[in-house]
């Protein structure tokens, strides 16, 4: 079963305990709150899966420069990750180095060298937004935080905010307003590690 199955079938399962627990209004609340952490863990897992395949692209490519400085004939056009920057520019110095015999080493060289400075300045800046990631997220456990201390001071806020009118309307405007939030956040750090 795939990462993403999995997290349908959790989804799914997780709002049908918060309608038999809560009712629609608990419904609503566990399944944004689920589909929100399934988002999170697909896109995590994305990441790594792009990280991973950019490593063994720029390994690739230096093993291609290698070879090139060896004197080795090199078998065929070389064959990497995804079609992305680095990729682009390898095919370019390759159909350059077959049109005019120039040596390709030296420029397959300098892209390798220019796409790990730019996941070094891709890190850097990912851990400068790493602050602005872990506030937003500790404003989306606050209310949960308060609701616990709520009830560790003996009130019952989950049936005032899950069966009265006013109390709906506010978990809902909250949940919604979280969401925002949340979202500001995910576009604030999509923007610095772009």
């Amino acid at each position: 079963m795939t990462l993403h199955r999995a997290l349908i079938i959790a989804v799914v399962l997780l709002t049908a305990l918060g309608l038999l627990t809560g009712g629609p209004v608990g419904a609503f609340v566990v399944a944004v709150y689920a589909a929100l952490g399934a988002r999170a863990l697909l896109r995590r897992a994305q990441r790594r899966r792009d990280t991973a395949a950019r490593t063994r692209t720029l390994d690739d490519l230096s093993g291609l420069a290698a070879d090139l400085r060896a004197g080795l004939p090199p078998r065929a056009e070389p064959v990497l990750a995804p079609a992305d920057r680095v990729t682009r520019l390898t095919s370019s110095v390759w159909r350059l180095a077959e049109r005019t015999g120039a040596p390709a080493a030296d420029l397959v060289e300098r892209i390798e060298a220019d796409a790990r400075d730019a996941d070094r300045a891709r890190a850097a800046a990912m851990s400068q937004a790493a602050g602005v990631y872990a506030t937003g997220m500790l404003l989306a456990l606050l209310p949960a935080a308060g609701i616990g201390l709520g009830m560790a001071m003996g009130l019952h806020p989950m049936g005032k905010l899950l069966h009265t009118p006013i109390g709906s309307a506010c978990a809902v405007a909250a949940v919604l307003l979280q969401c925002g939030g949340l979202t500001m956040t995910e576009r604030l750090t999509a923007a610095v590690m772009d």
